[in-house]
């Protein structure tokens, strides 16, 4: 019964799938996925039927609100956002885009148990308007919970990590793979390793996939079947506000030319002179 034997396991499995082949597995990747399969066990639940879901939409329909005098006559009308459509909430069947779970050409419902941040994974800009709309599950659903493992994995500095924590780690990093945010700009050959990945889970019979998300506090359910759930109504919200913060991830550097220029604990924005300063053709 095959079992993970490094830490690196998906790792390794993703820079195959990329780069060397996708639809012909070597015997290392093959038992990779064995090894997934006889660990999805413990990471195995179901879906209740009639537990309610979300998934939002980047965009909103019109409708025509219509203005009437006194007497109730029509005098005028003008066009305002709205829900978009039940069917616009589905997944395309015929245009399904690239994502984690599915290729593109075969759709795949992905929720989420939180409805900010499934208004987050479409990735708006302030002043949109997203669709959001609650889901209901038809059936009792069988998913692998990707998400279970939560801890991120420790820095052995010898090399030597401890065989208990080694399953565990390789789930986190798949976890992390699933969670990755999707962007139209994507090279999709970074997509083929996740989507391998559920299609492996199909075979072995699970309706879904549960994952985590960079976005937002909840979890994405991704159903293989958007046949599976039903819509039961649909918000429209607009985007007030998004928040980021950033930490520096990497030693920065400086070109020569202008290392002695620009003081190093500050940013160039910092050094430039206030708008009331500036006057036209000054350097």
């Amino acid at each position: 019964m095959p079992f993970f034997e490094s830490r690196n396991d998906y790792w390794r499995f993703a820079h195959h799938v990329r780069r060397v082949s996708r639809h012909f597995l070597d015997g290392d990747r093959q038992r990779f996925l064995e090894a997934v399969a006889n660990t999805c066990g413990t990471r195995t639940g179901t879906l209740p039927t009639n537990a309610v879901l979300w998934r939002a939409q980047l965009g909103h329909d019109w409708r025509n609100e219509i203005i009437r005098d006194e007497n109730d006559k029509e005098v005028d009308q003008f066009e305002v956002p709205d829900p978009f459509p039940p069917d616009r909430m589905r997944p395309l069947p015929d245009r399904a885009y690239e994502g984690r779970v599915n290729p593109k050409g075969i759709p795949c419902l992905y929720l989420s148990n939180d409805r900010d941040t499934a208004m987050n994974e479409t990735r708006p800009w302030i002043g949109s308007y997203v669709s959001v709309g609650q889901f209901v599950i038809l059936r009792e659903l069988r998913v692998v919970d990707c998400s279970s493992d939560n801890k991120h994995p420790a820095i052995y500095l010898d090399g030597r990590e401890p065989p208990e924590t080694l399953e565990q780690d390789v789930w986190w990093y798949i976890n992390q793979a699933f969670s990755e945010p999707v962007t139209r700009a994507d090279d999709v050959a970074d997509y083929a390793p996740t989507q391998v990945l559920a299609e492996w889970f199909r075979t072995k019979g699970f309706d879904g996939i549960v994952y985590g998300s960079k976005v937002g506090s909840g979890r994405t359910i991704a159903l293989f079947d958007p046949t599976a759930a039903e819509l039961a109504n649909c918000h429209l919200y607009q985007v007030e506000a998004v928040n980021l913060t950033y930490s520096m991830s990497a030693n920065p550097y400086y070109v020569s030319k202008y290392a002695k220029g620009i003081p190093k604990d500050k940013s160039p924005d910092e050094e430039m002179p206030s708008p009331e300063n500036l006057t036209e053709g000054a350097p």
